[in-house]
């Protein structure tokens, strides 16, 4: 009970120190209770949608995995229209609604020509409405659709578009353009998963988006006197081979298990950077109890000398990193509820709409925050902890600083520099992998190696660093340059610790530079090494029709036009292994105008010449040379055998096999060949190339969801793609940047505090509020430039490693961020002149002879 009471006393005495320890616990815990808030949030809901809006057994055309593949590619499986009357009189079925629904449409204002599809990934449904018992939507404006010319739209992408009862609507599908008057706005039951959707009535929907009287699947809602497995069983019994059926149960498994792949990114994301926030705020916790218990050496001497043990002292402080650790947890909890409500925010501005009025707490959110967060606080504060209680009660009584330990600085030495050492013979061996799998082993124990070696090594080389990065000081700043490089270098261990907090931070930033700069470079060279085209066309969220394709080939100046197809297909080589992968169907006529492919062996003539053609890493890993003969298995069990005519070098823009249209259409029927996924063409000769583009822009405006781009806004798109990336994890990483810049000034504000004394009698012998407020901020820069440092070689040394492990997945040219670097340690001086503002601010503030005469 004494403990308990001394570690209170003592924690509340010094409550204002621990206040940014604190709130590193809290931003932490926070991180974790938040996404966990939020996943729970966004399963449940859609596990109600789903629950809600599911039939009791959906019937569909059976198919293997090539053949859903190729669906999601523009051809849509259907189900005839008898095949519902069937459903329909099994006993136990009271409703067998025939279904048409696809993702291949395209929805467009017709006013602005504008598409009015999601552009996030969510996907655009359009189909029939029917008067199905459970529903995913109610109609709240206007009527169902009756006739062919009306439509419903869904709230969401009204209200985003603008549109409303009355407006106009065009349709865009593989069949034609089709225009609509909305007659009715349905709003979502439950949640929008950001999709748009679009409800013709069914004849209309048949027409429009399939060609062809028939369903995408029958729903069936049973009576009750039959399970849906019963159901399912006499349906597939009734109706033979070609049909699969799943029951409510299985469709809500198959939904949560695409939705989950989202959410379970998302989640695993954002834990990882909470783990390297709490490790960023392990330090901050570590050099705050470093510091108290230095602070606090006579206290714990007296302690010692009135009869308490080593045992006590040590279970006093980590007791009072408990207290710490809880209220941190408690309070991390509470702002993890409003990050969590953020979350749900920021994903209703890309249109999905979860319902934050019934946040989904799980036993396991509280349980794992205060775990989280008592956790990595006591173990935290063990490291001083063990060290106050080794503590003599006369050392401490004659002394009050921390006494140097030769012995134990060797032994930092030793350890540090034999971790280190194998961490960059991991990282080596990583570069020298031969394959990506076992490069990005050794690549993830070398980056966790050497960050211990350089966390172990961090005092020790303060001294030096500090050393010459403080040189200029002296001569720049005088007295006050020379007191703040003897500062940061008077407790190396305490500069060491600030440092390396945000060392870690900025070297995740510099590592992500040197990767994401290289994936640039190395698309970009890419495109220049394998395209001659000078016009790309690509249609965002769907394959091309013939009338796009029609008005492409009609552009004036515009020739080599050349069409790509993508099928999925199941390659067996000589020695019998398969490997399912996507063959690119090509115009042979104008391949070789519009791609220059280098190649390793053969030609890409002989190839185009009714045989094939693979990359070179896909050739290396199926054992495939030029002569052999390959099996080629597309949808619908069609099979061709092919010769490997060419091999082509590894970076060029095709990753995968690829023939003629005209040769895979000798094995898959014209009606069952996929739809263009990309259009290519060059500029005639004497055509001026800008007026090509405008000409091409110009014929593409009537389908909004067309792209068109030269060579350079190609290159623009793919630096634009890349930057979305780095600027997530930029603004991930920035949290755990932002608990090491509060570690800066944890330790400023604590080393004024032990210095009281010291200042007092520097203010005493003249040096001035100006000076000592420079002092304190020039000592914070170098703190800051020292973690800086560290952090930037570390960062360049995982980087590269990373991009020599995936050199063989496409980044081969090396390309180092020096403006990303340059800004980085520009904005580590900025960040640690800011930090010691306060800092700076209180020492300035101190009365002289109250300073002098402290104890």
């Amino acid at each position: 009970m004494m403990l308990l009471k001394t570690s209170l006393r003592s924690f509340f005495a010094h409550k204002g120190r621990m206040v940014l320890s604190l709130l590193a616990v809290v931003l932490s815990v926070a991180f974790v209770s938040g996404t966990l808030v939020f996943s729970n949030t966004a399963t449940a809901t859609f596990d109600r949608l789903f629950a809600s809006t599911a039939s009791d057994l959906t019937v569909r055309q059976a198919t293997d995995k090539l053949a859903a593949d190729a669906h999601e590619g523009g051809k849509t499986r259907t189900v005839p229209v008898d095949t519902q009357r069937k459903v329909a009189a099994e006993p136990g079925v009271k409703a067998a609604i025939g279904s048409v629904f696809t993702e291949t449409a395209t929805l467009v204002n017709p006013a602005t020509n504008k598409s009015v599809s999601p552009t996030g990934g969510a996907p655009t449904l359009a189909g029939n409405w029917t008067d199905s018992p459970r529903k995913s939507v109610d109609i709240t404006s206007g009527h169902a659709p009756q006739g062919s010319d009306q439509i419903v739209l869904d709230a969401d992408t009204a209200k985003k578009s603008d549109l409303a009862v009355g407006s106009r609507l065009r349709v865009v599908t593989m069949t034609g353009n089709y225009d609509f008057t909305i007659s009715g706005i349905a709003t979502f039951r439950t949640t929008n998963p950001g999709a748009a959707l679009a409800f013709m009535d069914t004849p209309t929907s048949q027409k429009v988006l399939l060609g062809e009287t028939a369903f995408t699947s029958i729903e069936v809602f049973g009576d009750g006197s039959r399970t849906d497995e019963q159901l399912k069983t006499a349906a597939l019994a009734d109706l033979g081979s070609g049909y699969e059926a799943k029951t409510a149960a299985e469709q809500k498994d198959e939904n949560a298990k695409d939705v989950g792949s989202f959410l379970g990114f998302m989640k695993y994301a954002m834990l990882g950077f909470a783990a390297i926030s709490l490790l960023v705020g392990g330090f901050l916790i570590i050099n705050t109890f470093s510091m108290l218990v230095a602070q606090r050496t006579r206290e714990i001497g007296l302690l010692r000398a009135i009869g308490g043990s080593r045992r006590q002292v040590n279970r006093s402080v980590l007791i009072e990193a408990l207290i710490l650790g809880v209220l941190g947890s408690t309070l991390g909890l509470g702002a993890g509820l409003g990050l969590a409500e953020l979350l749900i925010q920021l994903m209703k501005a890309v249109g999905m709409n979860l319902d934050a009025s019934s946040l989904e707490i799980t036993w396991t959110v509280p349980v794992a925050s205060y775990l989280v967060g008592i956790l990595i606080t006591v173990l935290a504060a063990w490291i001083p902890a063990r060290r106050a209680g080794k503590i003599s009660p006369m050392a401490a009584l004659r002394d009050h600083g921390t006494p140097a330990e030769a012995a134990a600085n060797r032994i930092r030495a030793a350890i540090g520099i034999v971790v280190t050492g194998l961490g960059a013979a991991a990282l080596t061996g990583a570069g020298a992998a031969d394959s990506a799998a076992n490069g990005g082993m050794l690549l993830g124990v070398g980056v966790v190696l050497t960050l211990i070696g350089f966390v172990v090594l961090g005092p020790l080389l303060a001294i030096g660093i500090v050393r010459v990065l403080g040189a200029v000081l002296p001569a720049l700043f005088g007295p006050s340059g020379k007191l703040a490089q003897r500062n940061a270098m008077r407790n190396p261990r305490r500069t060491g610790a600030t440092a390396a907090a945000l060392m870690i931070g900025l070297a995740l930033v510099s590592g992500a530079s040197v990767v994401t700069s290289s994936m640039v470079s190395s698309a970009k060279a890419k495109v220049d090494k394998s395209v001659g085209a000078d016009y790309g066309i690509n249609s965002r969220g769907s394959s091309f029709t013939p009338a796009m394709v029609d008005a492409v080939r009609a552009t004036k100046g515009l020739t080599a036009v050349t069409e790509q197809k993508v099928l999925p297909a199941r390659v067996t080589g000589p020695d019998g292994k398969a490997a399912e992968t996507a063959v690119l169907a090509v115009t042979a006529a104008t391949f070789g105008e519009n791609f220059k492919l280098p190649v390793v062996s053969g030609n890409t003539a002989t190839a185009l010449a009714g045989g094939i053609a693979f990359p070179e890493g896909f050739a290396t890993d199926h054992n495939l040379k030029v002569g052999d003969s390959v099996s080629i298995e597309y949808a619908g069990g069609r099979t061709q055998s092919l010769t490997v005519g060419a091999v082509t070098e590894k970076g060029s823009l095709f990753d995968g096999p690829f023939t003629t249209i005209e040769t895979v259409g000798k094995a898959v029927p014209a009606d069952d060949l996929p739809a263009d996924a990309a259009l290519y063409g060059k500029a005639a000769a004497g055509a001026d190339k800008a007026t090509v583009l405008a000409d091409l822009q110009k014929s593409m405006e009537p389908y909004s969801q067309v792209v068109v781009m030269d060579q350079a806004g190609y290159k623009d798109l793919i630096q634009q793609q890349v930057n979305q990336l780095l600027y997530m994890v930029y603004g991930l990483l920035g949290l755990a940047i932002v608990v090491a810049v509060l570690g800066v000034v944890n330790t400023l504000a604590l080393s004024v505090v032990e210095r009281t004394r010291e200042i007092g009698l520097l203010r005493a012998i003249g040096l001035s509020r100006r000076q000592l407020r420079r002092m304190v901020r020039l000592e914070s820069v170098v703190i800051a430039l020292f973690g800086a440092v560290l952090g930037t070689g570390l960062g360049l040394a995982w980087g590269v490693t990373a991009r020599q492990v995936l050199a063989g997945q496409g980044l081969e040219i090396l390309t180092v961020p020096t403006d990303t670097i340059v800004t980085i340690l520009v904005g580590s001086a900025v960040v640690g002149l800011l930090a010691a503002l306060v800092p700076a601010f209180r020492a300035a503030r101190m009365n002289i002879l109250a300073a002098i005469a402290t104890d």
